[in-house]
């Protein structure tokens, strides 16, 4: 399988504007993400898709691969779509391709390496990592996308509510949210990016309810790594704390 990674970052987030270029131990996030995303060696190659000189600039300073992509993507995967169309140009047609948000810069290479596993199986076109929440705090926080999944491990729905409902307490409630990871086969890229909008998707801020809307499945993979999706001040500063008895950090800070 030939598959590359994409990393949509963009300036203008609404929560946290200029969060892919805010430093965390004194690399930006998105740097932080790429040269993550870059260990792993399933991967043909890794490109950061995004509106913003500034980021590019960073990108190809520390030999990265930037994509300059539309300003007027109102989602991470669409932004993602059109990188890849225009990466084939150069590289020719790709058999898949794994989105790597720009804010998850506690992500690791195994967490890709699952992803393409899922995803080589024959029935499966989007396979999308998610992490245990460890707190009630965490689960009642709607900055964290909550996943409630079959018995298949295919996603039933995503919410920024809490879900499954803790009306009854939540000693054995399985609380988890989803991780920005998501592997797409080429063709169900394209095709999320040829639908319109879903209202539920609209609702809940999360694109993935567009494809599970459509009565599409999303294969759901669950890790036990600590995962943090930045979209405050807040959350970079406890990413930075965890990051700094993080043993992959060694493998690219200072170079």
């Amino acid at each position: 399988m030939k598959a590359i990674a994409i990393i949509p970052a963009r300036l203008g987030a609404t929560r946290f504007p200029g969060k892919p270029l805010a430093p965390i131990l004194g690399m930006p996030m998105v740097g932080h993400c790429l040269s993550r995303t870059r260990m792993c060696r399933e991967l043909a190659a890794t490109y950061v898709a995004t509106c913003d000189e500034s980021i590019a600039a960073y990108v190809h300073s520390i030999g990265g691969c930037a994509v300059m992509t539309a300003a007027t993507h109102t989602r991470a995967a669409m932004r993602t779509a059109e990188a890849m169309l225009i990466v084939e140009r150069e590289i020719g047609v790709v058999d898949a391709v794994v989105m790597v948000q720009g804010d998850e810069p506690l992500m690791v290479p195994e967490m890709i390496s699952a992803t393409l596993r899922n995803l080589a199986e024959p029935r499966v076109e989007i396979v999308n990592i998610m992490s245990r929440l460890r707190t009630v705090e965490e689960f009642l926080d709607r900055n964290n996308v909550k996943v409630v999944v079959t018995s298949t491990m295919d996603a039933l729905y995503m919410s920024r509510e809490a879900i499954p409902s803790p009306w009854r307490g939540t000693a054995d409630l399985p609380m988890y949210m989803q991780v920005g990871i998501i592997g797409f086969r080429r063709d169900a890229l394209l095709r999320f990016n040829a639908m319109p909008e879903s209202r539920l998707e609209q609702i809940e801020s999360i694109d993935m309810n567009r494809v599970l809307e459509a009565g599409d499945r999303i294969r759901m993979v669950a890790t036990e790594r600590r995962t943090i999706g930045v979209d405050t001040p807040e959350e970079l500063k406890a990413v930075e704390e965890l990051m700094r008895s993080d043993p992959l950090l060694a493998d690219y800070a200072d170079r």
